[in-house]
């Protein structure tokens, strides 16, 4: 009976690892909307460590040694701090919700380039046919989107978040597989809280406004998306390949805009329907196992 749940929930876990994931894109644009990016954030990583603090008082995990500590910081820095800054500070700069996903879901190219070299990991010819089909559709679905002025920046800070969620993937698998995802996530959320509380404290004027539309999106950034995805997201990697984890973010960008779409009215065209589908197929193809 345990096997049978244990089959379920890795066959289930992706899923639900998208449409969580997703959900982050659509709560960010309600907390920058009260608050600036990274005093946001820095106020989000707080809450998280105590969170997580509690966890680990709780089921007392092995704590890492001091290379681990080292290791979970970067990856921490990289996972959290980079890529969800550049996310946030994209969403500030006008990138709507929906598309806001676009970028990092570029992901997977990166990924596969990478993993093939650092990791050892093979990627077949079918693999590298699905990574292709999926940057064609985020192209599609990024057509006739404007790339200059305060959007421009925007932009720039989602590369930022690709290449820091690229990197910090690739990381984590290579240097902090074998470390307890709590006592890991720990130290992790406790340097992006020292890393967010210094850039808000250099770059921004620190506003909050206390509304209960940014306690609720704080709360569900807080729980679901802190604690509950990323501890899924590590959950995938120690289980899959990086290239087959990676190509799960082909899918963000499609159901982000549809979740844009029904909270904020942002508009979905015909050519973007077909890079959606693309990026859907793209998925199917790079988790695709050869014998």
């Amino acid at each position: 009976m345990n096997r049978d749940l244990e089959d379920l929930a890795a066959r289930a876990a992706p899923a639900i690892f998208v449409v969580l994931w997703s959900t982050g894109f659509i709560a960010t644009k309600y907390v920058v909307n009260n608050a600036d990016p990274l005093t946001y954030l820095a106020i989000r990583m707080a809450l998280v460590v105590v969170l997580m603090a509690g966890i680990v008082a709780i089921a007392r995990p092995r704590w890492p040694d001091r290379i681990g500590i080292f290791h979970s910081a970067v990856a921490g820095i990289l996972v959290h701090g980079f890529y969800l800054g550049g996310t946030a500070i994209a969403i500030a700069h006008s990138i709507p919700a929906g598309l806001s996903a676009l970028i990092p879901g570029l992901q997977p190219i990166l990924t596969s380039t990478i993993a093939n070299r650092w990791l050892g990991e093979r990627v077949t010819a079918i693999q590298w046919a699905g990574l292709l089909l999926g940057l064609a559709g985020v192209v599609l679905i990024l057509h006739n989107r404007p790339m200059s002025g305060d959007a421009g920046w925007g932009w720039l800070a989602s590369g930022v978040s690709l290449i820091s969620i690229t990197l910090g993937t690739l990381y984590q698998r290579r240097y902090c597989n074998a470390i307890d995802w709590r006592a890991g996530n720990l130290v992790q959320y406790i340097a992006v809280t020292i890393f967010f509380g210094i850039g808000a404290w250099l770059f921004e004027n620190n506003v909050v406004h206390w509304t209960t539309e940014f306690v609720l999106a704080l709360s569900w950034l807080v729980v679901v998306l802190s604690i509950g995805s990323i501890g899924l997201l590590y959950w995938l990697i120690r289980r899959s390949a990086a290239t087959s984890v990676a190509s799960l973010f082909y899918l963000v960008p499609a159901v982000t805009a549809l979740m844009a779409y029904v909270l904020f009215g942002e508009q979905l065209d015909g050519i973007a329907i077909v890079g959606m589908t693309a990026c859907a197929a793209a998925v199917f193809l790079v988790n695709r196992r050869t014998p």
